[in-house]
């Protein structure tokens, strides 16, 4: 978005103490970081840690994640290269078709069947093969996951139909989190990154490759708790 400065005349603010003043009085804009967006001085490019995958990630964030500081979702797609991320929270049904053209999607997303009585289809069930022949599937497959707190994930859900009808992928028997940064919704919620790290494990069935980024979520989390802990305490 470009912003419009009004200013004076250099000859103007010269000739007028006042105006010069004034000036020199507005603060200037933080600095921020190109690639991961935060202010130059809460930089989170040093935690990337780029992951070879096969299946592709698209990350559907809600609007309201965009500048959240305690957002996960921007270093996963830096560190996934073959990842897309787009923000909204209802998408064209043209949009949505395009994104989801050409591979086999699925859902980062649990079982919900109490959602029906919210008028949200049933979705179909994911394919046991897909998960038993990660060599024949991997690259054909497309993860899509939406980055958001649980109440807004589940209204994108509403909003966007196409997502509906789309399997789902919910993930069973995962590590306790370790996003201590933020409040979960249940006891076993996961922070974007890492679910989306759990479930390639699962997709790719190789979960060494990507502890690495876990790791370095860590260093995340323990940058951004450094933020609002008392003056040395340490976490």
């Amino acid at each position: 978005m470009t912003t419009r400065r009004t200013s004076s005349p250099i000859s103007s603010a010269i000739s007028s103490p006042a105006a010069a003043s004034s000036s020199l009085a507005e603060p200037a804009k933080r600095a921020r970081c190109p690639a991961c967006l935060r202010a130059a001085s809460s930089c989170i490019c040093r935690w990337i840690a780029p992951v070879s995958h096969a299946v592709e990630v698209l990350i559907l964030q809600h609007p309201l994640e965009i500048h959240n500081a305690k957002g996960s979702a921007r270093l996963l797609h830096l560190s996934l290269p073959n990842s897309r991320m787009l923000t909204g929270e209802q998408f064209a049904p043209d949009t949505l078709a395009e994104l989801l053209d050409g591979k086999h999607n699925v859902l980062l997303y649990p079982d919900t069947p109490g959602d029906r009585s919210l008028g949200i289809t049933p979705p179909p069930a994911l394919d046991p093969a897909v998960l038993l022949d990660p060599a024949r599937f991997s690259a054909r497959l497309r993860l899509v996951v939406l980055d958001a707190t649980w109440r807004k994930s589940r209204k994108m859900l509403y909003l966007n139909p196409p997502l509906q009808q789309l399997p789902r992928l919910p993930l069973r028997d995962t590590p306790a989190s370790h996003y201590l940064i933020r409040k979960a919704h249940a006891p076993d919620q996961l922070s974007t990154l890492e679910a989306t790290c759990y479930a390639l494990m699962q997709l790719e069935q190789d979960a060494d490759r990507f502890v690495p980024l876990i790791a370095a979520f860590d260093g995340f989390v323990a940058q951004q708790l450094s933020y609002v802990m008392p003056h040395g305490e340490k976490a």
